[in-house]
């Protein structure tokens, strides 16, 4: 999960999330942001988080081709969508 944001004040919500298609895996993935400014892609966890943490784990073979792929929390499609969100909430603030 990318890092909390606390430079900024946190938002007026707890959680908010929209689904994508990734073409970094070819894939639908849900990103969230939470209210601390943190944020996850679902595909990440289920999928990329769990084969870090066991590799002898076992994923259909249309999956484990996309593992290496995954860019993780750090990813450009979670990491602008919490700016997006950001901006937009710092916008109605104001």
């Amino acid at each position: 999960m990318a890092e909390a944001r606390t430079d900024i004040p946190p938002a007026g919500w707890q959680v908010t999330a929209t689904t994508i298609e990734c073409d970094m895996v070819s894939d639908y993935v849900t990103l969230m942001v939470y209210g601390d400014w943190s944020c996850k892609c679902t595909w990440w966890g289920k999928y990329k988080k769990a084969a870090d943490e066991d590799p002898k784990q076992r994923f259909p073979k249309q999956i484990k081709g996309k593992i290496a792929l995954c860019q993780g929390p750090d990813c450009k499609y979670v990491v602008d969508y919490r700016d997006k969100l950001i901006n937009e909430e710092t916008a109605a603030n104001e």
